[in-house]
């Protein structure tokens, strides 16, 4: 299979990047059979309630047709988009939303009663993951993916699995803290996210004269403050955390207090699959259930994550907690607040 065409108008798509992905794509598939296979046993206990329906349900599905069909399940990942899903040091993709696509994954291949299912690994940047979607390459996209209404026009979603919200990251000696503070500087964000839609919109709405500057990927976005390009990067907070603790002189950056945006995070689905969204929201809300998230969310988000031994320290939010509470998979923001 074609690796995904990336249409970049401000970037060249550098041989380095190419590598990475061409590399994850080939050695990635080798190693996931065993960790999908080890998620089945918790998956299929929470799936079971979820899933049982007669077999015909399978042919009222066109994405569980087609991956019956084929033998083979297509799985979107992000290659640096920790805890989320990145690579690991043996370029096999990890992190928390690719545990609950393995959970996920698991229920399919009982569903469909095809325990030797093939899971193909795809990875997709900001720019590509919901064309992929849209256009069926890919039947779950497991990365980090904000469900807003606009979204739901080319494909679905799961369940709302994380909240995020956004924010400014910027030097402390420049003393940006607000958007009011970017008026007439440069900013930086990362290509097709949220964020870089609100600056946009914030832009035309209070005449702020920004100068936007769009990143690859988050690391390029962050890499743009780093280097005094953009006085500010404009990210969800728990990745702005990320890049932080990434950074050799974390110290010298601020988060701003004030958030400017609510971002759920869910599972990219095909469209117009009311049965395979139901197979998926049953693995989840399962998960919430029996309190099984919570471990998932310690593994991630409270404890140290390989390679590195980073810890992120972040409590989960209470905004998290009443989805788990009263599972939704509303993208509306007010539902969070």
């Amino acid at each position: 299979m074609p690796l995904p065409c990336f249409p970049f108008t401000r970037f060249a798509f550098s041989p380095p990047w190419l590598l990475i992905l061409l590399a994850a794509w080939l050695l990635a598939g080798a190693s996931w059979a065993a960790g999908s296979a080890g998620a089945s046993a918790s998956a299929n206990a929470g799936a079971g309630a979820a899933t049982a329906s007669s077999p015909a349900s399978v042919q009222d599905s066109p994405t569980l047709r087609k991956i019956r069909d084929t033998g083979l399940i297509v799985l979107g990942f992000r290659v640096a988009s920790a805890p989320f899903s990145y690579l690991d040091a043996k370029l096999r993709p990890q992190g928390y939303s690719i545990d609950l696509c393995q959970q996920v994954i698991a229920a399919v291949k009982k569903r469909l009663d095809m325990p030797e299912l093939e899971v193909k690994l795809l990875p997709v940047t900001s720019a590509t993951r919901m064309p992929l979607v849209g256009n069926g390459s890919v039947d779950l996209e497991c990365g980090v993916t904000t469900n807003t209404s606009e979204r739901q026009k080319t494909q679905a979603f799961s369940l709302t699995t994380f909240v995020a919200e956004s924010r400014l990251l910027s030097k402390r000696e420049s003393e940006v803290r607000t958007l009011e503070d970017l008026r007439g500087k440069a900013v930086a964000s990362t290509i097709a996210t949220t964020s870089i839609q609100f600056l946009h919109q914030a832009n035309q709405a209070h005449k702020l004269d920004l100068r936007i500057l769009v990143g690859l990927d988050d690391r390029d976005a962050f890499r743009l403050l780093q280097t005094d390009r953009a006085v500010a990067y404009a990210m969800d907070d728990v990745l702005l955390r990320m890049s932080l603790l990434t950074a050799p002189n974390p110290a010298e950056f601020v988060i701003s207090e004030e958030a400017y945006s609510v971002e759920p995070y869910a599972i990219g689905l095909p469209r117009d699959d009311a049965v395979y969204k139901a197979l998926v929201d049953g693995v989840i809300a399962g998960l919430y259930q029996r309190g099984e998230i919570q471990a998932i969310y310690k593994k991630w988000f409270l404890s140290p994550i390989p390679p590195r031994g980073i810890n992120l320290q972040l409590a989960m939010s209470e905004a998290f907690k009443k989805v788990i509470a009263k599972p939704t998979d509303s993208p509306d923001p007010a539902l969070y607040r």
